[in-house]
This record gives structure tokens, sequence and C-alpha cells, in this order.
């Protein structure tokens, strides 16, 4: 990889402070660019533009003589693609603990899979291909079923991918890494990747820009653990930057300003003041209780990914942990995997956080991501996937909840049912804990209890189907993000679509009511867990609906526990009651805005 060079600064690399180096002088129209925000907060300062560097490649067939020769060209490009993995591991450890570096042990380790390696020395030999082609179509078949997946989360995955056989590609050329870019740099690129994060944040860089990417890639991840603001998705933009320009970054609305004016400088120099305020407001508010003025007390849970996240848990408030997904268990080696490993991951989560509760999803996958599998779906967010898939294939399934009953030493692990749409669903899952449990516990004496069982609701049938489904599970806990995608028929993925996205329509917002209150009438829990539970104007309805616990991204706790304090439940169900007598989003919303404004 290269860098395009950036002009040399008059000054030190301007800082976020209010002083003349926030304002490098502006070299044309102030132009705003909208893309989506992946990690808060503000940075102000000049672009440098990130360019990976065209390699060229021979593509003649090998002669025999050279055979050996390539292939050794092809071990020392495995051998010093390892030696770097190994220095960004240790860097990212130093950084942000273990929580990422294991991506990058991950990568390590499949430069070392002998399939993969012996594959690819083995075509060199016998179909005498230059190296370059045959790690192109060796990786090929693996990123096929990652970059075909209508899951955005696949797609990103694919990306670590890409960038190891990047890597490889370029260490067969004896290309040297780069790392270094002038210090207090927004960094503007088409593409980054997990390593380019780790490595350039060592340049105290202020911000990140990309014009592909999304909220759950690993890059917006790393991101947020690292406290950098970033926007992705920006499509063409990098090619409009220009290295030097002034810039403003602003991680929480996905907006992008080049060239600003000295007046829109000021309103993000006064946001970012008020920002800090509120922030050391809230850090406070993380270690108390939260209540609502009237004194009802509020549950905040964390939503997570992976076990190295807990022990941050306790800085941010959250009371256990309301939806750990277990998807990147599968993701890591490319394969389901085996009950010992996830018993051994689950039984750490839970001890770690006991007495605090751990919510276990089941493995929510589709079709085109079983990368063993043979379907290819023209639709897999309306096929087999989910819940669907456990029933289907019971080896998965038995395995996980097999794995999840002998984790619960401390009691405090429920299981989450994805996808479901029928109560036939939840009984199929409900008699496998039951049938592994009796198993289980006629096999030891040691105490060990049965996991809870929740459903998720995020598709309309399960809205309708909420009185039944309330009776015979634990708790349910609602993802509004998936609830919103189907009750809409819009791909909140799909660009063209996206605005149609709409988490205030009033066809959700009356979902949410109908669920929340059916829950209570049946004394079943309930809580949400999507990314409306982070959203402030959302709070006020969600508590006039009448929920009582939230489950969200473990940053965003603070702020939620301060929020709360600031209502009474009276006022909030007089709020609720108004918005469910609108018809539009645009209304909902306005009302939502006096609501908390006023407050």
């Amino acid at each position: 990889m290269v860098y395009r060079k950036a002009p040399k600064h008059s000054g030190d690399a301007p800082d976020s402070s209010a002083n003349p180096a926030d304002r490098p002088a502006s070299t044309g129209k102030e132009r705003r660019y909208q893309g989506i925000g992946s990690a808060k907060g503000f940075a102000i300062g000049e672009t440098y533009e990130f360019v990976r560097e065209t390699i060229e490649h021979e593509t003649a067939d090998l002669s025999p003589e050279n055979i050996e020769g390539e292939i050794e060209r092809f071990m020392t490009a495995l051998h010093r693609s390892e030696k770097e993995l190994k220095k960004i591991e240790r860097v990212t450890t130093r950084k942000i603990g273990r929580l990422y570096s294991d991506l990058f042990q991950a990568q390590i380790m499949l430069l070392k899979d002998p399939v993969l390696t012996g594959n690819i020395t083995r075509r060199i030999r016998q179909e005498l291909k230059p190296a370059h082609i045959v790690i192109e179509q060796e990786f090929g078949k693996l990123l096929e079923h990652f970059l075909n997946s209508d899951d955005v989360i696949f797609r990103e995955r694919a990306a670590d991918l890409h960038d190891l056989k990047e890597r490889i590609i370029r260490n067969l050329h004896i290309r040297k890494l780069h790392s270094w870019v002038p210090e207090g740099s927004i960094v503007v690129s088409h593409h980054l990747s997990p390593a380019d994060i780790i490595l350039l944040s060592r340049s105290n860089i202020k911000g990140f820009a990309t014009d592909t990417g999304g909220k759950t890639s690993h890059v917006s991840l790393i991101c947020k653990s690292l406290n950098i603001p970033i926007v992705v998705g920006l499509g063409n933009f990098s090619q409009k930057a220009v290295s030097g320009e002034r810039i403003i970054l602003d991680g929480n609305e996905g907006l992008v300003i080049t060239n600003p004016l000295d007046e829109t400088v000021d309103t993000y120099l006064k946001k970012r003041e008020e920002e800090s305020k509120r922030e050391a407001d809230d850090s406070i508010m993380a270690h108390r209780h939260a209540f609502t003025r009237c004194g009802v007390r509020i549950s905040v849970y964390s939503n997570i990914d992976f076990k190295e996240e807990i022990e941050h848990l306790d800085s941010m408030g959250a009371e256990g942990v309301g939806l750990f997904r277990t998807e990147n268990l599968f993701l890591d080696d490319l394969k389901p995997p085996k009950e010992a490993a996830q018993q051994e991951y689950y039984r750490k989560m839970g001890e770690m956080l006991a007495p605090k509760p751990l919510v276990i999803r089941l493995f929510d996958i589709g079709g085109d991501k079983l990368i063993y599998s043979p379907v290819k779906e023209p639709n897999p967010n309306l096929g087999w996937r989910g819940v669907r898939i456990l029933i289907d294939v019971p080896e998965i399934l038995d395995a996980q909840l097999q794995a999840v009953i002998r984790a619960n030493i401390h009691g405090n692990i429920d299981v989450l049912i994805p996808m479901i749409s029928s109560v036939e669903e939840i009984m199929h899952i409900k008699q496998a804990v039951e049938e592994h449990y009796k198993h289980i516990r006629s096999l030891t004496t040691e105490p060990l209890d049965k996991p809870g069982i929740g459903a998720m609701i995020e598709v309309p049938a399960a809205v309708e189907l909420i009185d039944e489904i309330t009776q015979i599970v634990d708790f349910v806990s609602i993802g509004t993000n998936d609830l919103t995608q189907y009750t809409l028929a819009v791909d909140r993925n799909n660009l063209i679509v996206q605005d149609l996205f709409e988490k205030f329509h009033p066809a959700v917002i009356r979902q949410l009511h109908r669920v929340i209150s059916t829950a209570q009438k049946n004394h079943c829990r309930v809580s949400l867990c999507g990314d409306m539970g982070s959203d402030p104007l959302a709070t006020p309805y969600l508590i006039g609906c009448g929920l009582r616990e939230f489950s969200i991204v473990s940053s965003d706790i603070p702020a939620l526990k301060a929020m709360v304090g600031k209502y009474t439940v009276e006022e909030c169900e007089a709020l609720a009651a108004e918005c469910l007598k609108l018809s539009s989003a645009s209304a909902i919303k306005a009302h939502l805005e006096a609501f908390v404004k006023a407050h």
C-alpha cells in the first residue's frame, strides 16, 4: 500500500481545540457529503488521501524450471505476511486489548492452513500459473459465499479475507508496508482494512472517511474502541477529496464537510464543547441505576459481539448482556464451531458476568451464509435463515443448545431464538432444550440450571402472534431494525430505498406498543435490542408504552440513563397515547422532538 503525499503543514498538525490550527485556509466552496456515521465524534483538520498502489502482474504461464522459484516466492510472501500480522496483532493488543487482536490471529491461522496453501502450491506445479493468479482464484472461492450474501455483516467480513489476499500478493512483490501519515490528519480513502486503522492510529489520526464500509464492519468496530470518529459509505468521495484541504468529520450524523466556512467551524466547535460536557455528566450516571423522575426503575443491558467486551461493561454501566450475537463464532473458522469450543466460550462469559444475566442469541444465519452449503437463494432475507436453519440442520442447533446448557453453571444464561414467525418454531426449540437438559442432568450430580427461553420479535407475523408467544416464553426481545425492515418492505442496506427506512413510521410504533403492552398483560419480560433503543427521541415513547428493559450498544448506556431521569412515567404515557393517534412519521417525530426539547 502507498499513500499520496499530503502538502506540508505550515505548522503543527491541527488539533481539536479552538485555536488557529483548527482553521487552515479554505481553498474552495463549502461542500457536504452524506455517508454513515459508524463511530461517533467530531474531527476538524486537514485531509490526508490514502491510495493503494496498483501492482502490475505477469500473466504468462511459468516455464517448468521456474516452478520451484515461484513456490519459494509464495512461501516467502506467506512468511512476510505473518510477520506483519504479528506486529499488527501486538499493536492492537497494546491499544485496545485482545478484543480485535484475535482477528489478526485468525488471519495468521489461515496463512498456515495446509489445505489452502497446499491447493495453491499444487496448482502452481500442475497448471504452471503464477502464484498471484492462483491466490486470486483460491481466495475467490472463499470470498464468493460472503460477497454474494444479502446480509451486510457477512459482506463486511469478506473484506477481511480480501485484505489478507491483497497482503499476500503485495508481499509476492516485496513491497514495503508503509504506515506513516502526518500527525493529526483526517484520512480519506476508498477502502481501509482493520490493519490500516490500527497502524495509522499510531499517528494520532483524528478521523477516517471511506467510500465503502458499514456500521458492523471490523473497521467501524475498531474505530469505536479507539474513540476515533469514522464516516463510511460515502460513495466516490475519495475521488473528490484533496490532500491538505480543511475538512470537518461528523461521525454522529455521518457527514463530511469540505472547505467549511468559519461559521460552520464555530458551530462544530460549540457542538464539541457541549458534547464534552454532556459526556462528563453522563459518565457520572453510568455507575448509577436508572430511574425515571418519578422513581420507576429502568434496566439497561448491553449488546455485544465478543466476550472480550465484557470487561468494559462495568465502566459503561451495563447491568448485564441483553444480546450476545453468536454469528462471529461461526465466522472465525468459516464453519460451525464445535460444541466443546462453544461451551468453553459461553462458560467464560457467564463466569465473567455472574450474577448479571447473559442472553445468548442462537445462530442467526442464512442459507447463503453457510459456506459449506450449496444453497444459493434469490432473496435470503425472506428465505432459509434464522430459526428455520436451526430446525432443518439439527446438528447446529443441538451443539449450540448443549453447549449453552453445560456452560450455565451460574444460572445466569438465557437463550434467544431468532426470526420467529410461528408458535411451532418456539415449541420445537423448547422441546429440544428440555430433552438436552434432561440428558445432561442425568450425566452429572452438579447443580445445573435450565436456561430461560426468549423469542426475538422482528417480523410482523410474530407481532400478530404476540399474545400466544408471550404465554409460552420467559421473555421477548424486540429487534427494531429487522421489524422496521420487514414491516415497511425496505432493505435498510439498499441505498436506493434507504430513505424509506423509517423507524418512527406509524405502523412500526403501533407494533411496538402492541408487543410491549401484550407482554406486560401476560407477565412476560420484554426488552428492546435494536438501534431504536439508543435514539433519544424514542426513549420517552418506549417508556410510555411500558418498556422497562433496554439492551443497547455499551457506549450509549450512560446517555440513556441520563435521559431516563428527565421524564415521569405519567407524561411519557400521555406522549405515547398522542403518538399512537398520529398517521405520519413526520408528525410523530415532530411531537417527540417537541417533548424532548421541553425537558
